[in-house]
């Protein structure tokens, strides 16, 4: 098996589906926008490259001699590719196979399709494709969910086999046509003739561009349609080449790089790989972009455009090991804005998006201490930059803020109080006010500042911070539910609501795990086991909570997992000591990156039939609103990384690992380690170079 991954060793399973089951479409990406495919054998939907938007409208659909192809009630399979999706379908004697891509450096999708005549004599069909255009142009940024539209008005292209449509109020035009002769277009439908004789395949490209005129649109038009299938094959060696890259010293597509590993244990390999993946997968180098490369948080029909901190800050390791320059610019970005005053930012105008997380002082520590560490950037800490409320700071003094900023959350109590659903978990509606998680994270969020201080020669203050972060960690304990391996969320009355969510035992055991008494541990562990592990996938909350009725949105709820939080589980468990139990469960996790990069919610075994073993990723309709993909996926390439290999690289730039590879794989080995300004190698006995 090769080190390096190419777009083979990243295929999905088969999904087969009818009409809308609950299937979530695979999506594209050409790092200057996103596209999804539709529930049929040709169509598309969310069509969206920043600064030109269609919302989440459906094209290039399929008629069969005048028929809706949707109609005849055929089951359709469709396997991702990194660069492509590869459709097909059987409609009595045609079958129909279609491959869609997003070319690089063009603002559109192509989709090839192919009709083979498998009966004994010659077929005649009338192949349509029914076209729908809302594109425009929203000069303010996208700041809701699903990206702008506008209604268009349509004419048959000139000279082409092609419908423009047109932006009533906005400098924004599409063209959607189909690359070969003789065909004709009858209002929104375009028709193809085809005779096809027995076993023989008739094939033709259909194109969908954007551009900010006529005359631009058109020329990616006919660019596009001049060779669909070479574009196909195009995108096939544009993925490769990023990456071979991704895991190469001194590329020239990212800043930095990430270990190879090397390994005969299959599924430590293919969730390692599936977190690399699921955070390149959201880069993206749009020229309409006031901040430069950008990674985007969800894809593809909701908040493009839009970095979340908290998701950022889940695949932080990545980030600072593959692209640090834009993860600097981002943090530079974040500081400038009031982070108690939204979840992100939105990059066509850099502004604030959404409401306050409050996760994010803690988020923002993460990233500023992955950032130095593994760059070996120290001198990072002493830059001076003004937040939007303030005077010039250092980043050292922005991260101590943030590191203390929990005392100003206080109210009757001397936990912080962070507030209500929106604020935290959003569709659990117990989990508010005084939560373990992020009062834990702030015990860690003052011991990194106490290491940041200590670097910079303020012993006065690291001992400080670290007196505070004690008292602070004896008062999350009052949280505790004894016995039982879970957490209370203290409410404004002093009430004691106990909350069996797993945000709280993936927190807590990351960030204090190894300071809780020893059969703390152990009843956390088995609660785990007991009530949220799954064969392949986790619950975010007990099934027996009583808040487990509130909602059945999958990411935080009963019937599934954000994306990041089993590989969080898995850190979790190995600081309570028991990596043992990720041994275990290794091998079921893998059969779930079968679906391409991580959705933002996979549905546990109970709630939807898996997918050859694989937890189903949730569907993006109400009441689910779930995303094919989430950039946090990163978290599952620093489970290994951090979690199984060990690897600790210190602020001051020195670096050690204590392996957890017993019942894994005890000749893994990562190679090329970037610790600053060197490269290390690490196996199960450490670091070896």
């Amino acid at each position: 098996m090769p080190a390096i991954p190419t777009v083979d060793d990243f295929e999905s399973d088969v999904v087969t589906q009818r009409f809308d089951d609950m299937v979530n479409p695979p999506g594209l990406t050409n790092f200057l926008g996103a596209a999804q495919i539709d529930h049929d054998i040709t169509g598309i939907r969310s069509v969206n490259i920043a600064p030109y938007s269609h919302g989440d409208t459906i094209t290039g659909v399929l008629s069969l001699d005048g028929r809706l192809f949707r109609s005849f009630g055929v089951p359709v399979s469709m396997r991702w590719r990194p660069d492509r999706v590869t459709r097909w379908t059987q409609v009595g004697e045609l079958a129909i196979t279609t491959t869609t891509v997003m070319p690089r450096e063009i603002a559109g999708v192509v989709v090839n399709i192919e009709v083979t005549n498998t009966s004994e004599h010659a077929r005649q069909v009338c192949l349509g494709l029914s076209v729908a255009s809302t594109v425009t142009r929203a000069a303010d940024g996208w700041r809701e969910p699903s990206p702008p539209a506008e209604a268009n008005d349509l004419q048959a292209g000139p000279g082409r086999a092609a419908v423009i449509g047109r932006a009533r109020t906005s400098a924004a035009v599409t063209v959607q046509g189909v690359d070969v002769g003789g065909a004709r277009v009858r209002d929104r439908v375009i028709e193809v003739d085809a005779r096809i004789d027995p076993g023989q395949t008739y094939r033709f490209g259909f194109v969908h561009v954007t551009d900010g005129n006529d005359d631009g649109a058109l020329a990616a038009f006919d660019t596009a349609a001049a060779d669909v299938p070479g574009l196909v094959e195009a995108a096939h060696t544009a993925w490769n080449r990023t990456l071979r890259a991704a895991f190469t010293p001194g590329n020239d597509e990212f800043s930095g790089h990430l270990p190879v590993l090397e390994t005969s244990n299959a599924a430590l390999r293919r969730l390692y790989w599936w977190g690399a993946m699921g955070t390149i997968w959201f880069r993206r180098d749009n020229p309409a972009s006031v901040l430069g490369r950008v990674y985007d948080t969800l894809m593809p029909r909701y908040w493009q455009t839009t970095t979340f901190i908290w998701d950022f800050s889940l695949s932080s390791m990545v980030h600072a090991l593959l692209d640090p320059v834009p993860m600097r610019r981002q943090i530079e970005h974040w500081i400038a804005l009031d982070i108690h005053r939204h979840f992100g930012t939105e990059w066509l105008t850099g502004g604030p998006a959404g409401y306050w997380y409050s996760v994010n002082d803690y988020a923002m520590t993460r990233l500023v201490r992955d950032y130095v560490r593994w760059n070996g950037t120290a001198g990072f800490l002493d830059v001076e930059l003004a937040a939007s409320d303030g005077p010039r700071r250092t980043v050292a003094e922005h991260l101590r803020e943030w590191a203390t900023a929990w005392e100003g959350f206080r109210r009757e109590h001397a936990l912080a109080d962070y507030g209500d659903i929106d604020n935290l978990l959003e569709c659990v509606s117990s989990y508010v006010h005084e939560v373990a998680s992020l009062n834990a994270a702030n015990v860690w969020c003052m011991r990194v500042a106490a290491d940041v201080a200590e670097l910079r020669d303020d012993a006065e203050a690291a001992k400080d911070l670290r007196a505070r972060a004690d008292a602070l960690l004896t008062e999350v304990q009052q949280l505790y539910v004894e016995g039982r391996g879970f957490w209370h969320a203290r409410q404004p009355d002093g009430r004691m609501v106990p909350v069996r969510h797993c945000y709280d035992f993936t927190t807590v055991g990351m960030t204090v795990g190894r300071d809780l008494p020893q059969q703390r541990r152990a009843e956390m562990v088995d609660f785990f086991v007991r009530e949220l592990r799954t064969p392949s996938w986790m619950r975010a909350l007990s099934a027996y909570d009583d808040d487990a009725s509130y909602s059945v949105r999958p990411d935080h709820q009963w019937n599934g997992a954000y994306p990041a939080w089993p590989a969080e589980a898995g850190r979790a468990l190995i600081e309570l000591g028991r990596a043992d139990v990720v041994a275990d469960w290794l091998p079921g996790l893998a059969r779930t990156a079968n679906q391409g990069p991580p959705g933002q919610a996979h549905f546990v075994e109970e709630a939807a039939e898996p997918v050859n073993g694989g937890a189903r990723k949730s569907p993006p309709q109400f009441p689910y609103l779930i995303d094919w993909a989430c950039s946090s996926a990163g978290s599952w390439a620093a489970l290994v990384v951090e979690g199984l290999f060990g690897v600790s690289a210190e602020l001051d730039g020195s670096v050690s690992a204590a392996p957890q590879l017993a019942g894994i794989d005890p000749e893994a080995r990562l190679r090329n380690v970037r610790v600053g300004d060197r490269l290390v190698d690490v196996d199960a006995a450490g670091v070896v170079s």
